[in-house]
């Protein structure tokens, strides 16, 4: 059984079996595919179709210097504007992918088979491309859909499970702004064996990809209601950069509960609902402890890339299911935080 959703009549998500997906999408372009060490050794089967580059495995290796290096070898390959660029693998990898693919040549069709929870939930869709500098995430980059996203949620069963939890920090994520039926279904469901189960995970899948989708079908570029996806990711990114420790999935689940707290703080969300969101985190397996002194994470915030003249558009949970964007100066939120 395979679903599809769409994206602006341009961009298609797939949510099925892998090979339907790539039959239904690759039909005799020239395809070179993008992807890293440890994907090449798990599937290449599917990579040793095409030609193909490696990159660098993990956050070090989204940066400039990886892009050029695509660049080169796609020059030396005879890449042109009729090729098709693949990106096989997590979010990192179809992060570097779009980015190459949008800029190229002034930009190349592109797609994803996309590896990880956090990618097929999260990452991979909405046209969202971008590579780091100097440390801080996803600070250049381009908003360009892939033609296509194929989630095959039998790629999950190889990943461990600190990982699998890092994409359900983004499920959590996209329940809470827009699918309390979703949230709900996760109090009923999470354990650690429900990553085995195929009927979970392709409804977990399929429900984020679908809340998602529909944001950014409605605005495509964050204008407006997109930034709500943002929840918990200010304080999120932030911690990442003063912690080494967490992964992204970590770092925004932490986030994730600040924010709600600040939003019970400010009269808008029940003292029920923030205890649900804690509650659903820790049973996840996350810890919702600052792992730095909030004066730390409050100072790196002042780099976020969607700050402006001091001022953050911050996404606050209103109920389960529906979030509000809130204009605050950087000085306000210090004072709900450390007073």
């Amino acid at each position: 059984m395979s679903t599809i959703l769409s994206i602006k009549g341009k961009s298609e998500i797939f949510v099925g079996r892998v090979n339907e997906g790539i039959d239904k999408f690759l039909r005799g372009e020239r395809v070179v595919v993008i992807t890293d060490a440890n994907i090449d050794r798990l599937y290449h089967d599917i990579i040793g179709r095409y030609e193909h580059i490696i990159v660098g495995h993990g956050e070090c290796s989204k940066n400039l210097v990886t892009a050029q290096s695509i660049y080169s070898q796609l020059l030396t390959m005879g890449a042109d504007r009729s090729t098709t660029l693949l990106g096989i693998g997590g979010g990192i990898v179809t992060d570097i992918t779009g980015y190459v693919a949008s800029t190229f040549m002034r930009g190349l069709d592109f797609g994803f088979i996309s590896t990880s929870l956090l990618g097929q939930v999260d990452a991979s869709i909405g046209g969202k491309n971008g590579v780091n500098v100097a440390d801080y995430k996803n600070m250049v980059g381009t908003f360009a859909q892939p033609r296509f996203v194929i989630s095959d949620v039998d790629f999950l069963a190889t990943l461990p499970i600190r990982e699998l939890r890092a994409g359900m920090a983004e499920v959590v994520k996209v329940s809470i702004v827009g699918d309390a039926e979703l949230f709900a279904f996760l109090e009923e469901s999470i354990s650690d064996e429900c990553y085995r189960a195929t009927d979970v995970m392709r409804r977990i899948v399929l429900d984020s990809a679908r809340v998602k989708a529909d944001i950014v079908d409605r605005d495509e570029c964050e204008k407006g209601v997109r930034r709500v996806l943002n929840l918990g990711h200010t304080i999120g990114h932030a911690i990442e950069k003063c912690s080494r420790k967490l992964n992204h999935g970590e770092a925004v689940a932490i986030g994730l509960s600040q924010i709600s707290h600040l939003s019970h703080r400010l009269g808008m969300l029940s003292r029920e609902d923030m205890e649900r969101i804690d509650t659903l985190l820790q049973r996840i397996g996350f810890s919702i402890e600052l792992p730095v002194p909030m004066t730390d994470i409050l100072r790196e915030m002042r780099y976020d890339k969607k700050k402006s003249n001091n001022v953050l558009r911050v996404v606050l949970p209103e109920r389960i299911g529906s979030c509000r964007i809130v204009e605050m100066q950087l000085s306000e939120l210090e004072k709900y935080f450390i007073g």
